[in-house]
């Protein structure tokens, strides 16, 4: 078995944690992989290799960080459909599998192969000027078309298969996947929805008109959004972590992916008792703060 391991090195400090792994998973006969980074800093150079190596040769990748960190491996693993384990070293930690605390027994479990595979939908988010294909860029959270740093409401006009649905007078919208839905969708006013649907959500952020509303369509459904001339300063963001400036007249079309994120699940828990538990979780959080 091969296991490759992601650390989030402004979490996981002095790579300590990925040391301990690294060598759990060696005095077990399992061959670990490395990125060129993490295999220089653990004084292994001649294990590392580069981001589509360790994507492309693992069988499973480890993801220690947040919900952050696995949101950029998911992106970034997405096209060789490895499977990814997350143990959280964040706050909420919605995607992740499991804590710290319970990550001996969970790698035992892990490499024994007692485990099911849960896919989430990924989308697919083009820009286009002119007829003209710019940008191409998968997320597994949401897609957000949003007002730049000063600029005021922004104007979109939002298409459904090419039919006109309305024209948003708002901070901007939010196209989220089902996985997304828990996000900055539920922050925005967005219904929270199961991760085994396959829909896809488009959520108005602060609408200056009342009858702007959520809209929840199928994941065949190809979502147009068309930045009006009018705007001044509007960005596209995936994940709420990679972003571009998208200009008057450009097009944003958002789609399913063809690519799928495969996560790790060990534990028989529901969506709806992660949610219980990570929703009081962030009320205790923001009580105390």
């Amino acid at each position: 078995m091969k296991i490759g391991i992601v650390p989030n090195i402004e979490k996981d400090y002095n790579l300590e944690l990925t040391a301990n792994i690294h060598k759990w998973l060696l005095e077990r006969n399992v061959e670990v992989l490395l990125d060129d980074v993490i295999s220089k800093e653990l004084k292994r150079p001649v294990l590392g290799l580069g981001d589509s190596g360790i994507y492309s040769q693992s069988d499973v990748i480890i993801v220690l960080g947040g919900d952050g960190t696995l949101l950029k491996v998911a992106r970034q693993s997405a096209p060789y459909n490895v499977p990814l384990f997350g143990i959280n070293l964040g706050f909420l930690g919605f995607l992740t599998e499991v804590e710290t605390s319970d990550m001996y027994p969970a790698l035992e479990t892990l490499i024994s192969g007692e485990y099911e595979i849960e896919k989430r939908l990924m989308l697919l988010a083009t820009v286009e000027e002119d007829g003209v294909e710019l940008e191409k860029s998968v997320a597994l959270n949401d897609v957000g078309i949003t007002k730049g740093p000063f600029s005021r409401i922004i104007s979109l006009g939002i298409y459904i298969n090419d039919d006109f649905v309305d024209l948003y007078s708002a901070d901007g919208v939010i196209i989220s996947s089902p996985t997304g839905s828990t996000a900055y969708s539920l922050s925005a006013g967005g219904p929270i929805v199961s991760p085994d649907l396959e829909v896809l959500i488009i959520t108005p952020i602060c609408p200056h008109v009342l009858n702007s509303r959520p809209i929840v369509v199928s994941n065949k459904d190809i979502v147009k959004i068309e930045v009006c001339f009018n705007n001044m300063e509007v960005m596209l963001t995936l994940d709420g972590q990679q972003g571009y400036k998208v200009n008057p007249g450009d097009i944003v079309t958002v789609r399913q992916s063809q690519y799928f994120t495969n996560l790790i699940k060990l534990k028989d828990r529901s969506f709806f008792q992660v949610l219980r538990q990570k929703m009081s979780e962030r009320w205790r959080f923001n009580r105390k703060n």
